[in-house]
């Protein structure tokens, strides 16, 4: 346990650190910062917190620079002040949501947009996982006596849609009976009951008519693509615009990351089964290609659908402004698709 004036030592050194990324020295902080002691006593301060692990100093003759567990430190610190975490941003981010609409994919884009812009690190959102949303309604639309496309539509405004080809030859008019089959069987159901359900639908009643079966067939291979592409990702160049990112091969682990939807997948929800938000920092990740950057994260969740919004960037980010844009725009997410599931 840190002492009082120990544990503001640090935090005036993390908060000038984050703010101009170069090492920090005694003198500096007892001019800036209202420490109420001499530069001697904080420079002895400085000097326990690096023998207990919470500064390092790059060089002999340089200032010092948190550590992991200086980082840590501090964030616990704001974590517990939750009430003070109400910015500029995050009113900004509730008015916003309320003028968002249109399909999830939209919804998704824009957030990640958003939160890219406001906290100026990489932003990424995994929307909500489609098997596991109800049914709001299936469309079937004729293309042509063999070609149709299939629409499924959740209730958390989820939309997967598929052309196909039929086996045989299908007027508008088997189409339509079709559609009102599917709808009076699944609508309302999750996503994920549409496999139980897929051989109960076949109607036996038509020898040789397997149209219900091929739908149902694409329906689920919409639905397994669906999930595997649900992660929305904004912000590399602005991370490439930080000092400590300057090489770009520096930021190449995490593109590589990025790019495999299913690792980021597991990283986003594995670092969400310890509490409902996660502040994962430099050597605190599981995965190497996080080892030198913080992970803030956090569900969103409705009565029917959830999914995960984070933010990734250098040790050394604004975790106050961070964790305040992240929450409010999972509260944001929560509402709008709250309000879609009730329309």
């Amino acid at each position: 346990m840190l002492n009082d004036r120990r544990r503001r030592v640090l935090q005036a050194l993390v908060e000038e650190h984050i703010h101009s990324g170069q090492p920090v020295g005694s003198r500096y902080l007892v001019e800036r910062y209202n420490l109420g002691c001499s530069a001697a006593t904080v420079r002895n301060e400085l000097a326990a917190l690096e023998e207990t692990g919470y500064v390092t100093q790059p060089h002999v003759s340089a200032g010092r620079v948190p550590t992991d567990l200086g980082y840590r430190e501090f964030v616990d610190e704001i974590l517990q002040e939750a009430d003070s975490l109400q910015s500029r941003d995050a009113e900004e981010i509730s008015r916003r949501y309320l003028q968002l609409a249109g399909e999830i994919d939209e919804l998704m884009r824009q957030t990640s947009t958003m939160l890219a812009h406001l906290t100026h690190y990489v932003a990424v959102v995994l929307a909500p996982t489609v098997s596991l949303a109800q049914i709001r309604r299936i469309d079937l639309v004729s293309l042509g006596p063999q070609r149709a496309l299939v629409v499924l539509i959740t209730e958390s405004g989820q939309v997967v849609n598929r052309h196909i080809e039929l086996a045989e030859e299908t007027s508008p008019e088997r189409l339509a009976d079709v559609e009102r089959a599917l709808n009076a069987s699944l609508q309302r159901k999750r996503a994920s009951e549409v496999r139980p359900l897929r051989d109960i639908l076949d109607p036996h009643s038509r020898p040789g008519d397997n149209v219900v079966r091929q739908v149902m067939d694409e329906l689920l291979a919409c639905l397994e693509e669906a999930d595997r592409d649900r992660l929305y990702h904004v912000g590399v160049p602005e991370l490439l615009s930080l000092p400590e990112f300057a090489e770009a091969q520096s930021v190449r682990p995490l593109l590589g990351l990025l790019e495999d939807g299913l690792a980021m997948l597991e990283t986003l929800s594995e670092a969400m089964q310890a509490s409902n938000l996660t502040v994962r920092i430099g050597s605190e990740n599981e995965r190497r290609e996080l080892g030198q950057m913080s992970l803030v994260a956090t569900r969103y969740a409705t009565s029917s659908a959830d999914g995960i919004v984070g933010v990734i960037g250098p040790t050394r980010m604004d975790y106050q402004k961070t964790i305040a844009a992240v929450r409010a725009a999972a509260g944001g997410l929560s509402e709008v698709l709250g309000q879609s599931e009730q329309a």
